[in-house]
């Protein structure tokens, strides 16, 4: 599991890439990818899921407070690159009224 950040060159967009599982064991290193960050200058996250492997209920939790982080409600946080099965998940749990999956 790896994940990595990277922070656009006019500072506004925030890609968090998972490389592998995301679950309870990526809790820390998810936190530290948004936190450490200036969190004013960015107005837009987009998680990027292209190379996630499995995803479980902690992963979930997750997203949930990296939403509440970024704003709540206001929050602009983009799911990008899911897997079928991983779109499938989101519209189980109701995600795709939270967020937008693409």
């Amino acid at each position: 599991m790896s994940i990595q950040s990277n922070v656009s060159s006019d500072g506004a967009v925030l890609t968090i890439s998972i490389d592998g599982r995301f679950d309870a064991s990526s809790l820390d290193d998810f936190r530290r990818s948004y936190e450490d960050l200036d969190a004013g200058a960015v107005n837009e996250y987009q998680v990027d899921l292209q190379d996630t492997v499995h995803l479980d209920s902690s992963a979930l939790g997750m997203l949930l407070v990296l939403r509440d982080f970024a704003g709540g409600d206001q929050a602009n946080i983009k799911i990008k690159n899911c897997s079928p099965e991983v779109k499938k998940i989101f519209a189980i749990s109701s995600f795709t009224q939270l967020f937008d999956i693409q």
